[in-house]
């Protein structure tokens, strides 16, 4: 029994000696690491903290929204007769383009032609009335109030004819404006109430775009503005519509404006109905100051940037908190409108390694200065511009669609924007302006 207690407890001892050197080894072998780890998260003293940096572009920036409509005739009808009546006579093919007053739809007329004659007859004995009278009244044979009633009858003759020649002229109906005729509903013999459906006459040599935009944007809204409209219809064709009129109702279910504005569609490659993708144009600026929108470091409700001045050596540079107002955004890109200049620098990445301001860093990945860059993007844009010939130039004559705004007033000007000063540095186009060149209507 004793040598069995003196084996356990040997056992117990052994056992307890081999886990403390296992312990002891462990720590011996990780406490180099740990050391080292530690020193390497934490910068040396004296060492500069590394950033990327960015400069401050100047482009030009298009100031837009978009939004989707459709599109709408300038003029449209349906002709619908007042009365009923028998067809003979259909003047017109459909699809064909149609005139001002020209006879489209001829009714039977028989009835209300005879009516005429009639009125006419009528007429001719109440004149021959009135004239007698008058001549017996002068030698005093008849009284006064017989030359009265004759005159009295010659008005009532006149009222008929004229009621008979509108009866007849109702049984004509004529084109109201220019246009092309739809597909008629009706052929020559058939009988019509008054209020049935004929044809359609669409005038669409120039086509409305109705649409809408959020009501913050209303006070943006002018007539006169551009707007560049693409349809899924024709891929690849890009129209440019002039704003008309801007509805002084704002939705109160959906908070939205109603705007319509008009293209010029003389080539008739548009139809009413169509879907369109509508860029409304509200304004461009020449000389934007543009900053990545990483760039940007909010706090509260400004807006802050950490800008680089030169530092007191070479390749070094001293970091300086600045508040800067924002304007218009764009996907990877913010504009600046106060605290920065053309060709200042800013941090994009590395911000939160500045603990205080005036810190001395040093920038990696520097983009080069705007002036050094080649002007890729106003390359780019000037071909999409030249490719936007004016409508007027391939087909003569003025834009349809300025006629009535030039009877209207002077429209204010297309692009709405006081444009900037001329910038010491060449501007270079953003993609967005790339992709949406405007122009001004003629």
């Amino acid at each position: 029994m004793a040598s069995k207690a003196i084996y356990s407890v040997v056992a117990v001892l052994g056992i307890a000696g081999l886990s403390g050197a296992a312990w002891w080894y462990q720590n011996k072998a990780n406490s180099p690491t740990k050391a080292a780890s530690a020193g390497s998260s934490q910068p040396a003293a004296g060492a500069r903290p590394t950033v990327e940096a960015a400069r401050v572009k100047v482009v030009k920036l298009v100031d837009d929204a978009q939004a989707v409509g459709s599109l709408r005739s300038r003029r449209s009808v349906v002709l619908r007769p007042e009365v009923s009546g028998r067809i003979t006579q259909l003047n017109f093919t459909d699809g064909q383009r149609v005139r001002k007053g020209q006879v489209l739809v001829q009714f039977d007329d028989q009835l209300p032609l005879a009516q005429v004659q009639q009125s006419l007859a009528e007429l001719s004995i109440a004149q021959a009335n009135q004239k007698r009278n008058q001549e017996l009244v002068a030698q005093n044979f008849v009284s006064q109030r017989s030359l009265d009633e004759s005159a009295a009858n010659l008005q009532v003759a006149q009222a008929r004819l004229s009621l008979a020649r509108a009866t007849a002229a109702r049984l004509k109906i004529v084109a109201p404006f220019d246009g092309i005729a739809g597909i008629r509903q009706v052929n020559p013999g058939d009988y019509l109430k008054d209020g049935a459906d004929i044809v359609n006459i669409e005038d669409i040599d120039a086509v409305f775009v109705d649409f809408r935009l959020p009501e913050r944007f209303q006070n943006k809204l002018k007539r006169g503005q551009s707007a560049v409209v693409d349809m899924d219809a024709l891929p690849g064709r890009t129209y440019t519509a002039v704003v008309q009129a801007i509805d002084p109702l704002i939705d109160a279910n959906g908070r939205s404006v109603a705007v319509r504005a008009c293209i010029d569609n003389r080539q008739l490659q548009l139809r009413p109905g169509m879907f369109a993708r509508v860029n409304a144009v509200f304004g461009e600026r020449d000389n934007a100051r543009v900053i990545p929108e990483e760039a940007l470091v909010p706090q509260g409700d400004k807006q802050y940037v950490i800008k680089l001045v030169p530092g007191p050596e070479a390749q070094t540079w001293v970091a300086r908190r600045v508040a800067v107002q924002v304007g218009i955004r764009r996907p990877g890109q913010a504009e600046i409108t106060s605290g920065l200049e053309p060709g200042d620098m800013v941090v994009t990445t590395g911000q939160q390694r500045l603990q205080r301001d005036g810190m001395t860093v040093r920038v990696v990945d520097l983009s080069p200065p705007a002036a050094a860059r080649p002007s890729d993007g106003a390359s780019a844009a000037a071909p999409a511009a030249a490719s936007r010939v004016p409508a007027e130039k391939l087909m003569g004559g003025a834009n349809p669609c300025l006629v009535g705004m030039r009877e209207a007033g002077p429209a204010p000007a297309v692009s709405g924007a006081t444009r900037g000063s001329a910038a010491p540095a060449p501007t270079e186009a953003m993609p967005e302006a790339r992709a949406r060149p405007t122009r001004k209507p003629a």
